[in-house]
């Protein structure tokens, strides 16, 4: 089974085929999302949030991102692996990014790393681009940038707004990424930018133009009943099915009717009651 990889991506850019994209965080959900045919399995610091119950991802740590990215890529066989950095570990200096991508290389078992953020960026991307280790690029909507933006918002309606997110694709791009995410991003824009690029755009919430599509896999399933974004289409009501099983095993627990006879192992009466005399006991 060949493995996808960067320049696969490239070849697809090339190609007009669209990439398909997935958040997993662990073993079982990646194996599942590698034999469907899913092309790239993302790690994403949105674990925080789905996996960890945190209000958002800042509080994300490398260790976090290390220890679920190991578990989704022996999964993963033929799924090209990307993970991403969290928030702090490449902001601080051009070392740290190179040091902390290597660690996600390494230790997480990374096929490529991902960064959020543009210009501002461009040189940490260029530094681990430089060690030989794939970037993934995400601009637009940066969510590690929430609280800078004053909440989940669209980036780019205006002129100014637009032509900063234009930028910072192209300056991802020149810094050596071999793929850029844009999140909430209008759909016009995003096309416009699709189509300016030699790199693949893997879009969430950014419409069809885009090279790809990235959905966090607990929103396709609706395992979320509180809040479901726009951008995103429910492909099956799975969270529904989980919480009708988990209430019927709570009730035939309860009631008895599990384990039935046919869920238990066998030993013969005359060895239990050999057991039972051993014991200092009688057989009931």
């Amino acid at each position: 089974m060949k493995k996808v990889t960067a320049a696969d991506f490239a070849a697809m850019k090339a190609g007009g085929e669209k990439i398909s994209m997935i958040t997993s965080y662990d073993y079982s959900t990646a194996k599942l999302a590698d034999i469907a045919g899913v092309d790239s399995i993302l790690v994403g610091d949105s674990l925080g949030m789905v996996m960890l119950g945190y209000d958002d991802t800042i509080s994300v740590t490398m260790d976090d991102m290390i220890h679920h990215c190991a578990a989704v890529a022996r999964g993963a066989q033929r799924a090209f692996v990307i993970c991403d950095m969290p928030f702090m570990s490449y902001q601080t200096s051009v070392y740290d990014a190179v040091k902390n991508a290597g660690r996600l290389m390494k230790e997480g078992r990374a096929g490529a790393v991902k960064l959020e953020g543009g210009t501002d960026i461009a040189d940490q991307i260029r530094a681990i681009v430089k060690a030989s280790i794939p970037v993934c690029g995400h601009i637009g909507m940066t969510p590690q940038s929430v609280n800078a933006f004053g909440g989940f918002k669209v980036q780019g309606r205006s002129i100014d707004a637009a032509r900063r997110v234009i930028n910072d694709a192209l300056a991802v791009e020149e810094a050596g990424a071999f793929a850029v995410v844009l999140e909430c991003v209008p759909a016009k824009l995003a096309k416009y930018i699709s189509d300016r690029l030699t790199i693949p755009t893997i879009g969430i919430g950014a419409g069809a133009g885009c090279g790809g599509q990235v959905l966090v896999y607990q929103d396709m399933l609706s395992m979320y009943s509180d809040f479901t974004p726009k951008f995103v289409r429910r492909f099956a009501d799975v969270g529904s099915e989980m919480r009708k099983a988990f209430s019927a095993y709570s009730e035939a627990v309860k009631d008895g009717s599990f384990p039935a006879a046919e869920h238990e192992f066998k030993i013969s009466d005359e060895v239990m009651e050999e057991v039972i005399k051993a014991e200092g006991g009688e057989l009931s």
